[in-house]
């Protein structure tokens, strides 16, 4: 079970008052907005206004010499290869780039490496087969920043090479004809944080001579794509793009391709939302450079033929379908190495398999990373060589962490919540150590959720649904609006959807609400009628039979009173024992009689590990219980079968001290006294 810091936003409800009436907007958008740093009326009015808004395309360095570049290139009819990548920022921003110069009657090719035998971002054979195809001009898309000796070869080879990326740079830039990328420590762009297809689409711009909010309209539908995919912060020129992308995708000129996968994926123009295209239209793009070819994804981009889009759509959405089963297969291999070798209990998770899909490592480093509340990287090994893929939360820099322990890879790269490596396998527990060793000296900080304000059960209607939606689209940096509702009482439990869901009723004092809980049913449900929980919820609206109603969906809950500070101290130390660390003992070490506490809630029926940990969590503390539950288990008392504790029945009395676990501490704890 992986705990939150629950953290409610202050803002100061008298200004967000004041900021609702000079901006004629309700007060709990005033006040969401407020929260988010949006304080004075001009931002506030800039960021709810649609009319589009861009950062000057010529402040970022080089765009206009690359531009000039291409232009003339085009112009003497040489041949040019968009050099792309095989994610979804990639392959829009490849097939955004090839569509424009097939416009503009470029002799013109694209190229996406393969993710497994070739990897990411340029390599000497690509380049030497580009050569023998006669390419005068390398473009890179979404890569490029960080591949000098690639570069040097083009050179040699008397090609030209221009790059535009969106990735922090190496110390050592290649040696292109130009590159654009707003993170060149001389770059002087305002506004930096841009996908790899909105740094070709602002190129684009230049080479037209246009300005950003002119070209919009046409290119609209596929940057959103590109930024909902590479989870850019959802605020100014990325927020507008997304807000027109909406439009266009409800309209007649979007993309054959876009609409194709919209199709296959079930989802309705009409309902078409950024949460939508992030889980419709993103994981089928990337789906084809995960479990088959990439290039199959540029293709379906640049087509204008419906049928043919519809098969290419088909294709694609069986990829996503046996990624999602080699994704399942590959989490629950790696959960189990984790949980027998103890790796749950370190810093950062660093899990690795043999033959895993490289394809979906990514996907399973997040999943572990949400269920652990850990940094994760999972690492696949292919005979002496291997590769991972890592994800974090913010407070905690992955890419810091990586390049700490750099010394036993031999290539690596990323952000800071997102990152790749390689390595030998020899090395994978040494990086382990390393990684988590470095961890050690960087101030812990638990995963974090934001509540954006407290709200009493009353509030939550259709009328604060409708009020929200000024605020549209949600994604990264501005999530759909999260409501506190504490210290409620839960009242029923009722299965829904075939049990795999479940609605439960509440009470507040005179109030009382329905809220559903998605993707947890009666059986692994750990809270019990009469517990007092506070709620993370979201709200919407339901159309039935005339009827709008509130729809109010729990994204997280947790026990009432529960003090995160403790908490967390108690997990950390807990962790530090299971690690063989520096804990202290007195603060984990339960009486005899709290064992014997915990040991009478275990029933012969069986009961989840988390609800006893939530019957004791508050009054005995995290570490404690955990604690009293391995001695339990050492002594045979009772036993943990399918995730359940189940009660062994013993007619003998049993000491505790014979408990490994028990007797070190205890021990320990005289020694301190």
């Amino acid at each position: 079970m992986a705990y939150k810091k629950w953290e409610v936003k202050s803002v100061d409800r008298i200004k967000a008052k004041e900021l609702a009436f000079e901006c004629d907007v309700e007060p709990i958008v005033a006040l969401i907005s407020a929260s988010r740093g949006y304080t004075d009326p001009t931002d506030l009015e800039q960021f709810l206004s649609d009319e589009p808004y861009f950062a000057d395309a010529y402040e970022l360095k080089d765009i206009m010499h690359a531009a000039d570049i291409i232009n003339l290139k085009i112009s003497e009819n040489k041949k040019i290869a968009v050099y792309g990548d095989y994610d979804c920022d990639g392959v829009t921003a490849t097939a955004l780039m090839y569509k424009y110069l097939k416009g503009r009657g470029a002799d013109c090719i694209y190229y996406i490496p393969d993710r497994f035998s070739e990897g990411y971002g340029m390599n000497c054979d690509a380049v030497r087969h580009l050569k023998d195809l006669g390419v005068d001009l390398i473009i890179t898309v979404d890569n490029g920043i960080s591949c000098y000796d690639e570069i040097a070869l083009a050179n040699e080879l008397g090609m030209t090479v221009v790059v535009t990326d969106h990735h922090i740079p190496p110390e050592r830039l290649p040696n292109a004809a130009a590159i654009v990328d707003p993170h060149q420590i001389d770059c002087p762009s305002s506004f930096k944080a841009i996908c790899g297809a909105e740094v070709a689409f602002k190129l684009i711009c230049v080479m037209e001579g246009a300005e950003p909010e002119e070209l919009l309209p046409f290119y609209a539908d596929i940057l959103s794509v590109a930024v909902i995919a590479d989870i850019m912060p959802l605020t100014l020129e990325n927020r507008i793009i997304v807000k027109y992308g909406l439009k266009m995708f409800k309209g007649s000129t979007c993309l054959v391709g876009l609409r194709a996968l919209l199709n296959v994926a079930g989802v309705n123009l009409k309902d078409i939302n950024a949460s939508r295209v992030a889980f419709g239209i993103c994981p089928r793009i990337n789906a084809a450079g995960r479990m088959g070819n990439a290039a199959r994804s540029v293709e379906l981009l640049t087509t204008d033929n419906m049928m043919q889009a519809l098969e290419i759509a088909n294709e694609i959405d069986n990829d996503n379908a046996l990624r999602q089963q080699t994704e399942k297969k590959i989490c629950d291999e790696a959960i189990l190495n984790i949980e027998e070798n103890g790796y749950c209990y370190d810093r950062v998770i660093v899990v690795d398999g043999e033959g895993w899909h490289h394809g979906v490592v990514g996907i399973v480093a997040s999943r572990i990373c949400e269920k652990y509340g850990k940094p994760a990287i999972v690492i696949s090994r292919d005979g002496e060589v291997a590769h991972g893929s890592g994800r974090s939360y913010e407070g905690f820099s992955l890419y810091d962490a990586i390049n700490s322990s750099s010394e036993y890879l031999t290539k690596f790269g990323g952000h800071s919540q997102a990152a790749g490596v390689s390595l030998l396998c020899e090395n994978i527990n040494l990086f382990r150590k390393a990684i988590n060793s470095y961890a050690k000296t960087v101030e812990y900080t638990p995963p974090v959720l934001k509540l954006d304000c407290k709200i009493n059960p009353s509030a939550l209607t259709v009328d604060l649904s409708d009020s929200i939606k000024v605020l549209e689209p949600f994604g990264y940096d501005n999530p759909e609006p999260l409501f506190g509702v504490f210290g409620v009482t839960l009242q029923r439990v009722t299965p829904i959807g075939n049990n795999k869901h479940l609605k439960l009723l509440f009470t507040k004092g005179d109030n009382t609400f329905q809220a559903l809980l998605f993707g947890a049913n009666a059986e692994s449900f750990c809270y019990n009628v009469g517990d007092m929980l506070d709620l993370a919820v979201m709200v919407s609206t339901n159309y039935f039979n005339g009827n709008y109603t509130v729809n109010v969906v729990i994204k997280d809950m947790r026990l009432a009173n529960i003090d995160d500070n403790i908490l967390f101290a108690d997990v950390i130390n807990f962790d530090s024992f299971k690690s063989q660390e520096e804990y202290d003992a007195l603060k984990i070490t339960p009486t005899r009689a709290e064992v014997g506490n915990i040991y009478r809630t275990i029933t012969k029926n069986g009961v989840l590990p988390e609800k006893v940990i939530n019957q004791f969590l508050v009054s005995l503390g995290y570490a404690k219980t955990k604690i009293a539950l391995e001695v339990l288990l050492q002594l045979n008392l009772i036993q943990l079968i399918n995730g359940k504790y189940y009660l062994v029945q013993t007619t003998t009395k049993t000491d505790l001290s014979n408990s490994k676990t028990y007797g070190k501490l205890i021990k320990e704890c005289e020694n301190l006294d």
